[in-house]
């Protein structure tokens, strides 16, 4: 029965039997209400003391080590905290506490009392080592028993990696977290290989003269049970991680095939379509924009237009500037999102060969109330102006709004003011039919 169930060295339980102690700690936590802080124990750089020591010395000192780690557990009405050992340098503990503040008080018990100096008949003296803990608090951590004791071998290797000589406890919060990102991730694949992915159009208009000039490719999903979802929904989940570059992939073929489709049809305008920086950086970019622009020409080429987030571009400028240099000289043309809330300098726009600066909603959407924001329009218009670049207003949602925007010198603009996105088959009547904002100074007002 010893031997089944007790280490022979320490007389503490095996792993054998900690498995049924803590089968019946966590029964004792669901009928008293009481937590229990469930504790991975491992003696920091054991195996370099065993190494110069000996065995029969690491022996001792495991054994020491094993009696203050008992010493240091409680004895309550419900049943004893419990230590076992459950490999050469490593423990569990099982602790009942009131609190999580007990919680961490009885770790740093702990950690206190394996940290005291050891005699184990070392000509040198006493050896000093300390431990690194992981733990885990049932019931804030939900999981069952293996996993409990997963949890805290995780935190564990934490608390090694911060520094040793300490303890960490999961977070289960967190960790439920990053398994509900993890579903979500799986659903974003499953959605796009279902292709329930769609790309919806919002129009740039020349404001001044009332003319369409282009339109942004905008992703949409068209979720079998939540209707049409935004990519604000989902685009931040993804767009580090490799899921999102294979999405970005999806949008930029199907927006080539878009626009090739339109130019056949006689509807000659511009399409940008949105570049993520970790798409960007792709090595094989280049050589995929040129094997998707292939089929169709340098027509359909001069007619796309990159956007690149202000942020993205100025990431590794170098590489930037080389990366859009390639591109343009399959025909394409970038422009700059979002201007103005990222840091560029003037030596680094000067740098870029973008044609086209976006100026960002917020500061179009207060310009009329906020004499700040319409400075930075007016500013980053003229600056625009200075380097040769189209100068385009996002966010533009009234008459008032345009027609400053014209008398500041910004013609071109977006936004639902004008036209909210639509499906790819409603734009070429909406571009026919378009005359200009209705409310403009000498434009309809219906």
């Amino acid at each position: 029965e010893r031997q089944a169930h007790f280490d022979e060295l320490t007389r503490l339980p095996n792993r054998a039997r900690l498995a049924l102690l803590l089968q019946e700690a966590l029964a004792t936590s669901h009928r008293e209400g009481s937590l229990l802080t469930v504790c991975h124990l491992d003696i920091d750089h054991f195996k370099a003391l065993n190494e110069r020591h000996g065995h029969a010395a690491g022996d001792r000192l495991m054994a020491a080590l094993a009696a203050r780690v008992q010493a240091s557990l409680r004895s309550w009405a419900g049943g004893d905290d419990v230590a076992a050992r459950i490999g050469g340098d490593e423990f569990a503990l099982l602790l009942r506490t009131a609190t999580l503040r007990e919680s961490h008080h009885a770790v740093e018990r702990v950690l206190r009392q394996i940290a005291q100096p050891c005699d184990i008949g070392l000509a040198e003296g006493p050896v000093s080592v300390t431990a690194s803990i992981g733990a885990t608090v049932f019931p804030h951590d939900r999981a069952d028993a293996d996993a409990l004791l997963r949890h805290a071998d995780q935190a564990m290797y934490g608390a090694k990696q911060a520094g040793r000589n300490g303890y960490l406890f999961f977070d289960a919060e967190q960790e439920r977290r990053t398994k509900d990102r993890f579903v979500a991730l799986g659903r974003v694949q499953e959605a796009l290989d279902a292709s329930e992915f769609a790309l919806h159009y919002q129009p740039r208009v020349d404001m001044r003269r009332g003319r369409v000039r282009g339109a942004e490719a905008l992703l949409r999903w068209q979720h079998p049970e939540h209707g049409l979802v935004g990519p604000s929904q989902f685009m931040p989940l993804v767009e580090h991680t490799g899921l999102g570059v294979a999405l970005g992939r999806w949008v930029l073929a199907q927006g080539v095939a878009q626009l090739a489709a339109w130019l056949r049809e006689g509807l000659a305008i511009t399409l940008n379509v949105n570049v993520s920086a970790r798409h960007l950086q792709e090595p094989a970019f280049v050589d995929e924009l040129a094997a998707l622009l292939a089929p169709h020409g340098r027509e359909v080429a001069g007619h796309l237009v990159l956007e690149v987030l202000e942020t993205a571009a100025l990431a590794d400028i170098d590489y930037t500037c080389e990366l859009m240099q390639r591109c343009r000289e399959l025909g394409v043309r970038f422009a700059l999102d979002d201007f103005g809330t990222g840091y560029s300098t003037f030596t680094y726009l000067k740098r870029l060969p973008v044609d086209q600066i976006k100026i960002d909603q917020s500061f179009v959407r207060q310009m009329l109330d906020d004499r700040q924001d319409q400075a930075i329009v007016e500013g980053v218009v003229a600056l625009a102006h200075a380097f040769g670049c189209e100068v385009v207003a996002e966010g533009v949602e009234t008459p008032a709004q345009a027609a400053r925007l014209v008398e500041l010198g910004c013609d071109a603009g977006q936004g639902n003011g004008i036209a909210a996105a639509m499906p790819p088959q409603r734009l070429p009547d909406w571009a026919r039919a378009f005359t200009g904002i209705a409310g403009m100074p000498g434009e309809p007002t219906a």
